[in-house]
């Protein structure tokens, strides 16, 4: 049986099935020793070259989806190499053999917070869809007066430069003065959609964090730049979402991933707290 090339490429762990769609535009890849079009079909029995590279096409029960939960920092950027040597999300992944870690969405430069990463393009992509509206949840700090009428029009939606939208939830979560946090949900993973909509009503978005993503929240455990493959019922969770048979199998220890992960938190959180005592005394010897 013959599918849709972008969409064996994606399920092989080459990239999003959007991804491979501009990979194919582009003429990068080939069938049989043809250059392939958007729209060819290809058997798992054919020759498909990227880059001149043979890919090795994976068929849909040889494949086991996985898929990790990463707390991005502010600073990271979205993106597999970056010319300027600036630090990317992938820095951290562990690596994969004839697999790749594909980023379920994007967070911009300054956001931080929960950011899923899979080894099947399908469910990369079906998860990105609006088809599907997953809905993302983020804390937001708002730098300025937060009236009732905005919070409003919010709600209702407005008008972007790129369509109509709003949010789902609005919930005020604390603050002081005239900095104040909110959680915010959407459907949507539009470019800076959440900065957008409160710049809409002349207000300063000053913190993002995402903390939520359908029902997968970010662990509080995990510490920035952490990451933690997820078990099979978060797994399938995810894929029933949309639309995507159930996974059999995981290459998650249950236990032992999650020892290794404390591990790693506890580490981090002592090194994190070392680096403050020494700034306090510091300042203390400065003072004297």
């Amino acid at each position: 049986m013959s599918e849709k090339l972008q969409k064996v490429l994606a399920r092989s762990g080459l990239g999003s099935r959007r991804e491979m769609e501009s990979v194919i535009q582009a003429g990068r890849v080939s069938i049989d020793g043809k250059v392939a079009t958007l729209g060819d079909r290809v058997e798992l029995t054919q020759t498909v070259r990227l880059d001149g590279h043979t890919v090795k096409l994976k068929g849909e029960k040889e494949n086991v989806c996985r898929v990790l939960m990463y707390h991005k920092p502010e600073g990271e950027l979205c993106t597999r190499s970056d010319p300027e040597g600036r630090p990317t999300v992938f820095d951290r992944l562990p690596k994969l053999q004839d697999a790749r870690w594909i980023a379920v969405g994007r967070l911009d430069i300054n956001t931080s917070g929960l950011l899923l990463f899979t080894t099947d393009g399908e469910l990369a992509n079906r998860l990105m869809h609006p088809k599907y509206e997953v809905e993302r949840e983020y804390a937001v700090r708002v730098f300025g007066e937060v009236e009732q009428s905005h919070i409003q029009r919010l709600r209702h939606g407005v008008k972007l430069e790129d369509g109509f939208a709003k949010f789902t939830r609005i919930k005020e979560a604390g603050g002081e003065g005239m900095n104040h946090w909110y959680h915010v949900s959407l459907k949507e993973g539009r470019n800076r959609e959440v900065r957008r909509l409160w710049e809409s009503q002349e207000l300063t978005v000053s913190r993002l964090i995402r903390i939520r993503f359908g029902d997968i929240q970010l662990q509080k455990h995990l510490p920035q730049g952490g990451w933690e493959e997820m078990g099979l019922g978060a797994v399938n969770y995810l894929r029933e979402l949309v639309g995507l048979r159930k996974e059999t199998e995981t290459k998650v220890k249950p236990d032992e991933r999650r020892a290794v992960q404390r591990k790693k938190s506890s580490k981090i959180r002592k090194s994190i707290r070392k680096h403050q005592e020494r700034k306090k005394v510091v300042r203390r010897k400065t003072k004297s």
